[in-house]
């Protein structure tokens, strides 16, 4: 299907495409929404400036072989329409495979999630009699005005067990003192976690009263086995990619964002400039889906919104991830285990071969990823890949899990603007200029965790793209994407496809099945929908 044309300026050709959906970003959401569009009949076209891969954060690198997951994808979710997705997408390549996370402190190992009984005995009686007072002493006397994690942290566990287990990692993942990060974060990542409630089982389990497993969740289940491509997340998303280009849609590779300009009738001219050779393409479009981070957006749109200065306040974590190949029996199960001790600076340590053994080729080598949370610019971020090696196999060896002479190989793959962080102001910023697109802009939807400055999971990115095409297909914002993940509780609890409603916009009612049944005979005929939304080529 030819969807573009291309036009002579100025002794030079300019590549242009006439689309119904332009894309920023080949993720999982921007690939989830291309691939549902183009599966409805709808023409796209999706940008991704990494000249390699698609998938993001959620792709996986090779190397002489051995493949990278970076930041770990436990394929996982509430939501029954992802999981079918998943399946839609990927029907032959997923493999079961065992959960399994721990804390690594003072050369032990907690369990992850946190199970406070576990952890007051390993660390023991003194210190868990100190923790236990502490914990006692901020349920009497809490922090009345929570702000930051700091506060939030310490009212919901003590001053002591937040310093062992929460302050160092955290800050190492920030950057910055847990004083000064907001509050949102833990509430959405530790939610639902009672020390109280997990001492007092684990004293029931002494006593042979309860049976079940002690994690400190007293309604939830924790996964033990979750699904996995066989040769890691960029499997998924190289399939979706496939897809989309089977069905007419474009993938291109290699161009960032130059410029998203309105045209004034509601439609958008996107600018991008081919990495390779520097030239520019032009793609026209009636609505426009973003994952790009809020910042750049913000500062690539034209006109300017008025609320560019707010934007230009967001903050994003990177980070690198250095991979030792090591001669030697896999050093441990898990599928990563978090370093809590200031000693080192790696933050979190994966095992490709627990994520699954067709990532890992030689059965006598065993490769692992150290994971170190970085600014982009700074020393970690600026050293050579030799240097990061080195380094890498020097902590590992301060830890005490690996020998230096075991270490064969290594590799180094770098993750700009991992994380958004959540400072102080940062939902003020997000607010403003959420509320400034959605009212002018009806036709630019941002999506997925950058483009939402939202630490969204795999899945919630996903939902935000699947109800942002419903949202095209019918015309109108019928869903609220925001919703999405807004009360997260920890994303690995609970049962798969558990949760089977959308969120409907606030003040709108709850979608019923008469209006899900209307919204199934749009996606059924998108022409009709398309010819009320498409700006006429």
């Amino acid at each position: 299907m030819t969807i573009g044309f291309d036009k002579t300026v100025q002794n030079s050709t300019v590549h242009q495409y006439d689309v119904d959906v332009a894309i920023i970003g080949a993720g999982p959401s921007g690939l989830t929404a291309g691939y549902l569009l183009s599966r409805q009949g709808y023409k796209v076209a999706i940008i991704e400036k990494d000249p390699h891969y698609v998938g993001g954060i959620s792709r996986t690198v090779e190397h002489e072989g051995y493949r990278f997951d970076i930041g770990g994808h436990r394929f996982f979710s509430k939501s029954q329409q992802v999981v079918d997705l998943w399946n839609e997408i990927l029907p032959d390549d997923f493999i079961q495979r065992p959960r399994m996370s721990r804390i690594y402190y003072e050369g032990k190992f907690y369990s992850y999630p946190l199970r406070a009984f576990e952890a007051l005995r390993n660390l023991g009686i003194w210190r868990s009699a100190t923790c236990m007072m502490s914990y006692v002493w901020s349920r009497m006397f809490p922090i009345r005005e929570v702000r930051s994690f700091e506060d939030w942290t310490s009212n919901q566990f003590g001053k002591k067990l937040y310093s062992i287990f929460f302050k160092t990692y955290t800050e190492k993942v920030w950057g910055m003192p847990c004083n000064e990060m907001s509050a949102d974060w833990a509430a959405q990542r530790i939610k639902g976690l009672s020390l109280g409630a997990a001492v007092l089982d684990g004293f029931k389990r002494s006593l042979g009263l309860n049976k079940k497993p002690n994690d400190g969740m007293a309604t939830k289940t924790l996964l033990e086995t979750f699904r996995y491509p066989r040769l890691g997340p960029g499997m998924m998303w190289e399939a979706a990619r496939d897809k989309i280009r089977a069905a007419g849609g474009l993938v291109l590779m290699d161009h960032a964002l130059k410029q998203l300009a309105s045209d004034g009738e509601g439609g958008w001219r996107m600018t991008a400039t081919h990495g390779a050779d520097g030239n520019d393409i032009v793609i026209r479009a009636g609505h426009a889906i973003s994952s790009a981070p809020m910042r750049e957006l913000a500062a690539r749109l034209h006109p300017l919104p008025e609320t560019t200065l707010e934007a230009s306040k967001l903050r994003y974590r990177d980070f690198l991830t250095v991979a030792l190949k090591i001669k030697a029996e896999d050093l441990f199960p898990d599928n990563w285990i978090y370093i809590h001790d200031s000693k080192v600076r790696v933050g979190r340590i994966q095992n490709f071969r627990s994520w699954s053994p067709e990532m890992v080729p030689d059965e006598d080598v065993a490769c692992v990823g150290l994971e170190y949370f970085c600014f982009e610019g700074d020393d970690l971020w600026a050293s050579s890949d030799d240097a990061l090696i080195e380094l890498a196999t020097r902590e590992m060896a301060t830890l005490g899990l690996v020998d230096p002479k075991q270490v064969i190989g290594g590799a180094v793959v770098r993750q700009e603007k991992a994380y958004p962080v959540y400072d102080d102001d940062y939902a003020a910023n997000v607010a403003a200029m959420r509320e400034e697109l959605e009212r002018v802009h009806p036709t630019l939807h941002m999506v997925g965790r950058n483009g939402m400055h939202r630490y969204n999971n795999q899945d919630h990115a996903m939902m935000t793209a699947m109800l942002t095409v419903e949202n095209i297909i019918a015309g109108e914002r019928v869903y609220d994407i925001w919703c999405v993940n807004e009360d997260a509780e920890y994303h690995e609890a609970g049962n798969e496809g558990a949760a089977k409603t959308i969120p409907a916009r606030p003040g709108r009612r709850a979608v019923s099945e008469d209006q899900q049944a209307a919204l199934d005979s749009v996606r059924a005929v998108p022409e009709r929908a398309k010819s009320s939304n498409r700006k006429a080529a």
